[in-house]
């Protein structure tokens, strides 16, 4: 494979003063089609410079030569554009639900309103032309689309939105169990006793998001015991998903056994998951993190999985 190398003279500012010349410098290219201001751009990461302002090129030259091993370039030549690989990641997966004026997501529940505040059409009169802005408001209750709760949730002195740490929610070692299958409604806490789970999101793969959005998505949900969530919080996993109407058996009256005992333990539930039959048992990483709220116990996420490497295509 033909490979490239640009020849140059260089100035290099700084935005906090000084400067820095090179004569006859010399830089791998990922091709011979790549721009000047590319060019720039891959001498400033080759030198690892920070705070640059400014770089010029002078007398510059492409020429067919080998690779020397610049930073940001492969050394096959079909580096991308300066920007180096770094470290490889994993295939991300989708694992929420699209939020939609109307959206009806627990029956009972009010659905979204989406109304404009500022139309396009109506933004012209405020900025220069051919510069145009659309800015809406949304009205929903916070148990909308894929969601997470909180211990505020439940409890009026738990934690709220604005309280929680990323760490438990961004990036979390997923264990996904598989049980579409499963005979009865109810998961119980055997289900869990061949894994290790702490720290980790315990994502329950029930198949039941496929009725998202139809009446039958209320009725036969599956559920988790609450023997169930007793052994979740005391093995201290992070969070606990599922892909359907609600973590409790919402047909057995007003208790609600899983919310009280994992949101009592400071274990996230997330709700209204879909697409969870593309992450595998083990090895993918879960995110879902909600906005900032304070005083508030309930919020859509986009909730997602990265899946490890060797499951990336």
């Amino acid at each position: 494979m033909t490979e490239y190398r640009a020849h140059f003279d260089a100035e290099i500012a700084f935005a906090n003063g000084g400067d820095l010349r090179t004569t006859g410098f010399r830089l791998d290219l990922p091709s011979n089609e790549v721009t000047e201001a590319e060019i720039a751009e891959l001498l400033v990461r080759h030198l690892g410079l920070a705070l640059v302002a400014s770089v010029k090129l002078s007398n510059l030259a492409v020429v067919e030569e080998p690779h020397r091993g610049s930073r940001g370039v492969d050394v096959a030549g079909e580096g991308d554009g300066g920007r180096s690989a770094g470290a490889a990641r994993g295939r991300l997966v989708d694992l929420s639900h699209t939020i939609s004026a109307g959206l009806v997501t627990y029956p009972g529940l009010p659905a979204p309103a989406i109304t404009p505040f500022l139309t396009r059409e109506a933004s012209r009169e405020r900025y220069a032309p051919g510069t145009e802005f659309a800015m809406d408001v949304i009205s929903m209750i916070g148990n909308t689309g894929t969601y997470l709760d909180s211990p505020f949730h439940r409890y009026a002195e738990g934690g709220d939105l604005a309280s929680l740490s990323l760490d438990t929610l961004a990036g979390v070692p997923a264990e996904v169990f598989r049980l579409a299958d499963a005979s009865e409604r109810g998961i119980p806490a055997e289900v869990f006793f061949d894994r290790d789970l702490a720290g980790s999101a315990v994502l329950l793969h029930t198949g039941w998001s496929r009725h998202f959005g139809r009446p039958e998505y209320a009725n036969g949900s599956p559920f988790l015991t609450e023997a169930g969530a007793r052994h979740l919080a005391d093995a201290g996993v992070a969070i606990v998903g599922i892909d359907a109407l609600n973590i409790d058996d919402t047909e057995s009256g007003g208790e609600r056994p899983a919310h009280s005992i994992l949101l009592d333990a400071g274990v996230h539930v997330v709700e209204h998951l879909t697409g969870l039959e593309q992450v595998p048992p083990r090895g993918a990483r879960f995110t879902a993190v909600p906005p900032r709220v304070e005083g508030f116990g309930t919020f859509p996420v986009r909730a997602f999985a990265e899946l490890p490497i060797a499951s990336a295509d």
